[in-house]
């Protein structure tokens, strides 16, 4: 491709609502176009980019013995209702009619499309295993759609949906894919982490997240020193603590502590450590009949040390608290008699369920609201003060891990401690087990002719979303610093007035030949821009690779070489020029 045939559009700033690195720079180097919120057109450069990710998703894909299929981005709205979640969706799912009110949603996910599918045409056990897959459009209706390509509303996704005999043969399907995942992300040439992760809304209990690396993640990634266990947080396990005696040492003690109201500030005005501090989190459950219309309403008081905090997906699985929400200072009021801030464990108006955080139950001589406003009780103990008063004492309390770890806490598997840094999700995988079949009656009859569900599992890539998470991987004060597998064009050959120098336009369109012939997806800039503009729009776009040909330096035998990463360009000789590249780009 040659520069004047193409379309380069850069500038010099960024649109004021361009918050993140990956946003800014690649609306500045001209590869998406905002349409509306959460909306983008794919420019020319940024469209080489998405093009790139997906031929290296394909071809993993196609690899692994996944067959692409694709399916409607429009989809009825009746295989939703089967599973239920047309209703359970959200906001998120994008509900549309048609002329004859019937109703439609714009895919976020394929799962129904494909499990009707496979229902279809899966008959007999000699069917399977099979993996459909497809890159597709998608759209979900984000309430604040933000970063660009990291969290628009249209979007490109690979999803892939895998079916199997039983829970063994479903599982190998999954590991299949893992190892699919781990290939595509090593040809990407970007740093990541394979992470055990919760399902969350889509189901399943075997699953990873693939986290790229960077410092702007909204994802914190959990990871032992000491071994491979990492997890994000919503999924990291906080180590079991070592089992204590509780013996009271001091004696229970209601102490003034006027406007302070945070485990922080308790801590600091008493001169203890903010470990033996005790926050309470208010939490309530309703009961509906069959109207829809709650009946009994469940308050839920969870203790936890003061400097860690709730982990609401771990609570959320806890028996009682699926579908937990936070009490309100009316419920709060009538079971504590006072407002957030001073409340415990301890004088209660009413009677709630407890639920302690492993940290906390071998807690000894601890502090807590005494439920009354300026006040706390220190000397707090589970044996003396807490189990003889709650309904149930002891057995009558969920003791569990509900915390977020921290780092330095012990890794859960016994080796090394945790540490956390930030990731931006790319990848998920799941099994899902029987969770769409069932409920959209998916049968196959198996090798004893009777009819079995089928075993699922899916798969997504961001497609859209990684040239974003590569970037904010990769980027400096002057741009974009692609990786070569996904770079819009691996090499650019910088002409310095080729329109004035024949022998500068015939070098560079020699070198310009040799490296096409050899597979090189290289770009000539034919334009006669001054080198300085020239260079400052290269390195803003990315091109990881550049030859510089000057009338100067070519009269002198020699062109300049330079990655996007070096401080300086390098000297080659024109003879040597092709080879020089070539070794670089492992040709």
């Amino acid at each position: 491709m040659k520069a004047s045939q193409f379309f380069i559009s850069t500038f010099k700033e960024a649109p004021a609502d361009a918050e993140i690195a990956s946003h800014q720079l690649m609306m500045r180097a001209g590869m998406i176009k905002k349409l509306g919120a959460g909306i983008y057109t794919y420019m020319p450069m940024g469209l080489r980019v998405i093009r790139k990710v997906e031929a290296i998703v394909r071809e993993e894909m196609n690899r692994a013995g996944a067959v692409e299929v694709s399916m409607p981005v429009i989809q009825p709205a009746e295989y939703w209702i089967e599973t239920g979640r047309f209703d359970k969706m959200g906001d998120e799912l994008l509900r549309i009619k048609d002329r004859h009110d019937r109703d439609f949603v714009v895919q976020p996910t394929s799962e129904e499309v494909v499990t009707d599918l496979a229902r279809q045409e899966i008959k007999s056990y000699k069917q399977l295993p099979k993996n459909f897959y497809q890159i597709q459009t998608k759209f979900r209706d984000e309430r604040r759609p933000r970063f660009g390509l990291m969290r628009g509303r249209e979007f490109t996704m690979k999803d892939a949906y895998s079916f199997d005999r039983d829970v063994d043969s479903a599982k190998a399907s999954y590991q299949v894919m893992a190892g699919a995942y781990r290939k595509i992300f090593d040809r990407f040439g970007l740093t990541y982490r394979a992470v055990a992760a919760d399902s969350g809304a889509i189901g399943g209990d075997l699953s990873e997240e693939f986290q790229v690396i960077a410092a702007t993640g909204e994802d914190a990634i959990v990871y032992s020193t000491g071994s491979d266990y990492a997890a994000n947080m919503e999924k990291a396990e906080a180590k079991e603590p070592v089992a204590v005696v509780l013996i009271a040492k001091e004696a229970m003690k209601k102490v003034a502590t006027p406007g302070k109201s945070t485990c922080t500030d308790v801590a600091e005005l008493l001169g203890l450590p903010l470990q033996n501090t005790v926050k309470s989190l208010v939490l309530a459950t309703d009961a509906k009949n069959d109207k829809g219309e709650i009946v009994k309403t469940q308050v839920w008081l969870l203790l936890l040390r003061g400097d860690h905090d709730m982990n609401e997906v771990k609570v959320g699985k806890l028996a009682g608290l699926t579908d937990f929400r936070f009490a309100t200072v009316p419920e709060i009021e009538a079971h504590f008699g006072c407002l957030p801030g001073y409340l415990g464990p301890i004088g209660l108006k009413l009677p709630v369920k407890l639920v302690v955080d492993r940290e906390v139950a071998v807690m000894n001589d601890w502090i807590c609201g005494a439920n009354e406003p300026d006040f706390h009780i220190t000397g707090v103990n589970f044996e003396r003060d807490i189990w003889p008063n709650v309904p149930g004492g002891r057995e009558g309390t969920i003791i569990a891990d509900i915390r977020n770890v921290v780092a330095g806490d012990a890794s859960p598997d016994g080796k090394g401690v945790l540490a956390i840094e930030r990731g931006i999700e790319i990848g998920h995988v799941f099994y899902l087990g029987t969770k769409y079949s069932k409920a959209m009656n998916a049968t196959f009859l198996d090798h004893n002719g009777k009819p079995q569900y089928m075993e699922m599992g899916c798969y997504g890539i961001g497609i859209t979303r990684l040239p974003a998470a590569a970037i904010e991987q990769n980027h400096d004060a002057k741009g974009i610093i692609w990786p070569d597998a996904i770079a819009p064009f691996t090499a650019v050959i910088c002409m310095v007035g080729p329109d004035r120098s024949p022998d500068v336009k015939a070098a560079g369109e020699k070198l310009y030949a040799e490296l096409l012939a050899a597979g090189v997806d290289v770009i000539l800039d034919d334009r006669g821009e001054r080198p300085g503009i020239m260079f400052a729009e290269w390195e803003l776009i990315g091109v990881p690779h550049r030859v510089t040909i000057g009338d100067k330096s070519l009269k002198e035998g020699q062109v300049e070489y330079q990655h996007r990463r070096d401080a300086e360009a390098t000297k080659v000789s024109v003879g040597d020029v092709f080879a020089h590249v070539a070794s670089k780009l492992k040709v």
